[in-house]
Formats: structure tokens, C-alpha cells, sequence
């Protein structure tokens, strides 16, 4: 049990769970840009190579809201350190591998590690002075989109370097260190939500899940109309309503459906779905553009290396944004940043699809989308936890960032059907293929923008520093700056 003397120092904590959520982070992209390595030196297909990346996805969106379940239940830091150790053995695991079939098995074990963020979230509710929680959860949430850039910026030199089996040792090494100093410097839980942990909707969670997002990454090659496509995606609408049915229920039901009715959780969960996407789908083909040969009509021919630096204004300026975020927030109220975000976020977008004919244009266009992303993605995470009670922190933060891994695994699937649906001289896809979906993927902001626009609105408010129930969101007592009258959230 930690002392309360350990206790005040959250800025010790804060660094403990930024290094771990960091390295989670980048092991989400670390790989995505040395695929055809990993497929020339375990001597495997195109099609089974893929799974490295499917076998992460599927298994971090099945364990991120149980995790943060369990994280509200026995004790946060326990289940922070737990995803930590599986994070670290997977990179080990993965780092040995001597076969395709044990590479895939290990980036399931990484994909445990998904629980990292919701609990994380939990910790600094529980242990931040109120006024600070907002910049907190803001910084950790930009941290995601930050590190899955930074991933793909270092891939490159870092197979040059040192090899492909470095992008699994460093992470073990970080995450295992961040492991042992979340156990001697992250405090116990104040708070746990006690009961059992019902596993009837946690199959069913994860079976709709699963369904869905592999109808979604295999539709690209088995074709949007064929059986299995559709058999799945009709599987997965089957399970999930199931699923809601189950849970509406259970006595100890593993999301509330009630919380996620909550117009403050159903329309940020909406914008994340769709920034999921945009952000899926930047990070996979703008460097996929640059990479393609000039002799295509387009393309820069650019290295793995040259590719992943497009994306590094993406990666900063969301990560500076991320830092903004909350005290803009604080000015001008939640849903105004998440509008604004958006709208930047869109003409970023169009940008890069109509003005792609030089590499600055590319920078510009990634640097600003990196703003519009900063500022959404920061708000709408301290949006989720101040709107649930603290019992529910952990599950709820782990279903908006699963939600965004759904609009990721979507995005990404439209995106790849929209750019090879005509090929070009040598079987290239066509210029308007990456147009078109770009395109797409503004008109998927666009919507975006719609969705905030029905948050309700939030008053230009601080946190009156003070103990609240367990049982009421984090906003309930907040201070009107405009007239000093207390309000609930």
C-alpha cells in the first residue's frame, strides 16, 4: 500500500504513465512500415504477414474495456502493471521469434496491452488535484496519436540501424522498466467498483468484435460483396445487439448501457469513431503515396525513412496541441475545442487530397492535420471521464478508445478499397484512387464535425478542488467562471 506521503507526488505518477502509455503507443505503428521485411526474413506470404497487424487490433480492442473493467475493480495499478508485463512479454516474445505463426501469437499477447490507456486514465482521476485531471487525460490521449507517429518515423532507421528485431526489444525494455516503477510509485486505488467480473458479456463483447473487424480488414481482398464479408458484418450486427441485450440485464454488467446512453458518451464516442478513421487512414497511405514511384504519375519514391518523416509534423503538432488542449478548453468550453479541432482537421484533409504534387504541400497538409487531431483527440478523452462516475472511469475511457480502433480498422479498410479500386500503369494504383480517398476520409471528419456540434455544451468552468462521491461524474461540482453559481455537469 502506498503512503500518502507517495500519494501527493502525482507529477511522479503522471511520468510513470506517460512512459507506459508511450511505449504502448508506439508499438502499435512500430511495424506497420516493415512489414515486407518481416515477410523477407520469415520467409512468409503478403496474406499472412498481415495478421501481424490484425492479431494486435483484434486482440487490443477485445481486452482494452475489460481491462479497464478489472482496473476498476481490483485496484487500477495492479492491472496498469499487468498490461505493462504483457506488453513487455510480448516484445520479447516477438523479438525471438523465429516463425511467422509465434510473431502473430506474440502481437496478440502486445494487444493485452491495449488496458494500458483506460486505466491510466483512472489513475490520474484518482490521484490529480481536480483542476488538473482535464490536462492530464488530454496529454496521455495525444500521446496515442503521438507515439503511432513516432513509430512510423523511427521504424525506418531503426531496422537500418540495428535490425527488425529492434522494434520489439526497446519496447520490451521500456515497458518492462515502466512495469517495476509503476509497482514502487503508483499508488493504490482509492476508489474500486467490488462485484464480479461477468464473463457472458465479455464473450459476446468480444465475438462482435472480432467479427467485425475482420470483415472490415479482410474486405479489401475478399471483396466488400462477397460472402464472407457480409456474413461476418451480419454476425457482428447479431452478436452486438446480443451483446447490448445481455449487458441491459446483468446485475454486474461489464459496460452500462445506461453510461454509454449518456449524451455526453454516445456523441464523443461517435467523434472518436470517425477520427479513428481519419487518423488510420493518414498514417497507413500518406507515406504509402510518397513511397509510390515517381514513373507512376505521382509519388515521390521515397524510403521507409523518408516516408515516416511526412508524417512528423503530424506527430509534434498533435503532441503540442495535446499540451494547449485543456487550457483552451478551460477558455472557451470542450465542444468549442472538439468543433474547432474538427474543422481544421477537415480542410487539413482536403488539402492533401487536392495538393499533393510536392513534398511541402504534404508537410503543410500533415502539420495541420496534426492540430485539428490534437485538439479533438486531448478534449474528447477528458470529456469521457468527467462525464461518468469515477466507479466507471476505467470502462469507459477503454470503450472510447476501442470505439477508435473500430473507426481505425473501417477507415483504413475503406480507404485501401477506394485507392486500389483502379490500377494504373504497373499495376500501380491510380492518382485518384489516393484522391478519392482522401476525399473520403474528409467527408468521415466532416461528419465528424456534425456529431460535436450535439455535445452538450460545456460552460467556460474549473474544478473546485474538493473530495466528490464515487458515484457522481467528475464535473459535478464545477464553478461558473461567468458568474461564480455552482452548477452540476
Amino acid at each position: 500500500m502506498a503512503s500518502e506521503t507517495r500519494r501527493a507526488h502525482h507529477q511522479v505518477t503522471f511520468a510513470v504513465l506517460t512512459a507506459g502509455v508511450g511505449a504502448y503507443a508506439l508499438i502499435q505503428s512500430l511495424v506497420t512500415p516493415v512489414l515486407p521485411t518481416i515477410q523477407a526474413n520469415l520467409h512468409t506470404t503478403q496474406d499472412t504477414v498481415t495478421w501481424v497487424l490484425t492479431a494486435y487490433l483484434l486482440s487490443a480492442s477485445v481486452f482494452t474495456p475489460i481491462m479497464g473493467r478489472v482496473g476498476d475493480a481490483i485496484g487500477k495499478e495492479k492491472v496498469f502493471v499487468a498490461t505493462l508485463l504483457a506488453l513487455s512479454l510480448g516484445s520479447l516474445l516477438a523479438a525471438v521469434a523465429g516463425n511467422i505463426t509465434v510473431l502473430i501469437i506474440a502481437r496478440a499477447i502486445q494487444g493485452i496491452g491495449g488496458g494500458v490507456l483506460p486505466v491510466a486514465f483512472g489513475i490520474v482521476r484518482d490521484e490529480f488535484p481536480p483542476q488538473k485531471v482535464s490536462g492530464a487525460v488530454g496529454l496521455l490521449a495525444s500521446l496515442t496519436a503521438v507515439g503511432g507517429g513516432f513509430g512510423i518515423v523511427l521504424a525506418g532507421p531503426l531496422v537500418n540501424a540495428l535490425g527488425y528485431r529492434w522494434l520489439f526489444w526497446l519496447p520490451m525494455i521500456v515497458t518492462f522498466a515502466a512495469a517495476l516503477a509503476a509497482h514502487f510509485f503508483v499508488p493504490s486505488s482509492p476508489q474500486r467498483t467490488p462485484g464480479r467480473i461477468s464473463w457472458q458479456p465479455a464473450l459476446l463483447l468480444s465475438a462482435w468484435l472480432v467479427a467485425l473487424l475482420v470483415a472490415f480488414s479482410q474486405a479489401p481482398k475478399w471483396g466488400w460483396g462477397s460472402g464472407r464479408t457480409l456474413g461476418l458484418i451480419a454476425a457482428a450486427a447479431v452478436l452486438a445487439v446480443a451483446w447490448v441485450q445481455v449487458e441491459r440485464r446483468s446485475a454486474a454488467p461489464l459496460i452500462d448501457m445506461k453510461m454509454m446512453r449518456l449524451p455526453m458518451v454516445w456523441t464523443t464516442n461517435l467523434v472518436s469513431l470517425l477520427f479513428g478513421a481519419g487518423l488510420y487512414g493518414a498514417f497507413a497511405f500518406v507515406p504509402q503515396f510518397v513511397q509510390t514511384p515517381s514513373s507512376a504519375g505521382y509519388g515521390f519514391g521515397a524510403s521507409t525513412t523518408q516516408a515516416g518523416l511526412i508524417l512528423l509534423p503530424l506527430t509534434l503538432m498533435t503532441f503540442v496541441l495535446g499540451l494547449v488542449a485543456g487550457r483552451l478548453a478551460g477558455r472557451i468550453g470542450e465542444k468549442s475545442v472538439v468543433l474547432v479541432g474538427c474543422a481544421i482537421a477537415v480542410a487539413a484533409m482536403l488539402w492533401i487530397a487536392l495538393a499533393h504534387t510536392s513534398t511541402w504541400q504534404l508537410y503543410l497538409g500533415t502539420g495541420v492535420l496534426g492540430v485539428g487531431f490534437g485538439l479533438a483527440f486531448a478534449t474528447m478523452s477528458s470529456l469521457i471521464v468527467s462525464a461518468v462516475p469515477v466507479s466507471q472511469t476505467g470502462v469507459a475511457s477503454g470503450m472510447n478508445t476501442n470505439i477508435r480502433t473500430i473507426g481505425g480498422a473501417i477507415g483504413a479498410a475503406l480507404m485501401s478499397s477506394t485507392v486500389t479500386a483502379g490500377l494504373g500503369p504497373g499495376g500501380l494504383p491510380a492518382e485518384s484512387g489516393y484522391t478519392h480517398g482522401f476525399v473520403l476520409l474528409a467527408g468521415a471528419l466532416f461528419i465528424a464535425a456534425g456529431a460535436a456540434a450535439v455535445i452538450p455544451a460545456t460552460a467556460r468552468r474549473h474544478h473546485v478542488v474538493g473530495t466528490h462521491a464515487p458515484d457522481k461524474p467528475l464535473g459535478v461540482l464545477t464553478e461558473d467562471v461567468t458568474d461564480g453559481t455552482m452548477q452540476g455537469s
